[in-house]
């Protein structure tokens, strides 16, 4: 694996990705599903970040705890944002999409969340553009600030743009971050942030104290190929589930991953 070198033989780290998606968005995973692959990836931490939801995080948490697992779980968000994803971890309450990315990073931390830029820098209305960190951290106030920034991104990782990305979390300072952004259990832990202790409140005071350093390599053009095929397959089923719900008034709805009453 490429990534900040780290001495272990000094400093024992822990290992946590902190960009998932589950099937309560547009990943193709079920809660147990993603817990079970990251105990077998040996990570410590990890947090579901859904698109504009919390429900399979707060579900992923509970499930973790109720089964003494191993791996604990830090709620997450990706909002969209005007000006690009964002990441919210530690959150409470969900924020609704669409906002100015100014305002939606306020409102991270006003509930006491973090804020992570993901895989920054491609030319893509939803990715955020370095000229846009640097906005950010030019504000007075640090509620406008970002926490960290995905310096790695398994998925976006091949795109020339995504090359930069190292040398923007160097020079913003911020706390250097990796997540595997995995839609699907098996690709969890292909990229890892690692951080000085085991626990989600380390993870919090390795990103403020700017103590993290990461991991990880880049999924191929076939593997993403592969998920993109799987996810519109889910999203075929999930219509059908939808409609016999809604039409019908038989099942939930799409399956969202975890259990519901």
């Amino acid at each position: 694996m490429t990534g900040v070198p780290v001495d272990r033989q000094r400093e024992p780290r822990g290992r946590a990705d902190l960009h998932i998606h589950s099937l309560a968005s547009d990943g193709v995973s079920s809660v147990a599903e993603i817990l079970d692959a990251a105990e077998r990836a040996a990570l410590d931490v990890i947090a579901i970040t859904d698109h504009e939801r919390l429900d399979a995080a707060l579900a992923a948490r509970s499930m973790a705890e109720a089964r003494g697992s191993s791996v604990s779980v830090i709620v997450g968000e990706e909002v969209t944002t005007r000006g690009g994803h964002v990441i919210g971890l530690f959150m409470r309450e969900r924020i609704r999409p669409w906002g100015s990315l100014r305002a939606t990073v306020a409102r991270i931390h006003e509930q006491g969340g973090l804020v992570v830029v993901p895989h920054p820098l491609v030319p893509y209305p939803l990715c955020v553009s370095g000229r846009s960190v640097r906005g950010l951290l030019d504000e007075a106030d640090p509620i406008y600030h970002p926490d960290g920034i995905e310096a790695f991104n398994a998925t976006t990782a091949r795109m020339r743009w995504s090359r930069a990305a190292p040398d923007l979390a160097r020079q913003t300072g911020l706390a250097v971050m990796a997540g595997s952004d995995a839609h699907r259990a098996e690709d969890v832990g292909q990229a890892i942030t690692t951080f000085p202790g085991a626990t989600p409140d380390d993870v919090r005071a390795a990103i403020t104290g700017r103590t993290t350093a990461w991991e990880g390599q880049p999924f191929t053009w076939r593997r993403q190929l592969d998920m993109f095929v799987r996810q519109q397959q889910k999203n075929a089923r999930a219509v059908g589930a939808t409609a016999r719900h809604r039409l019908a008034g038989r099942g939930l709805g799409r399956d969202l991953g975890y259990p519901r009453p």
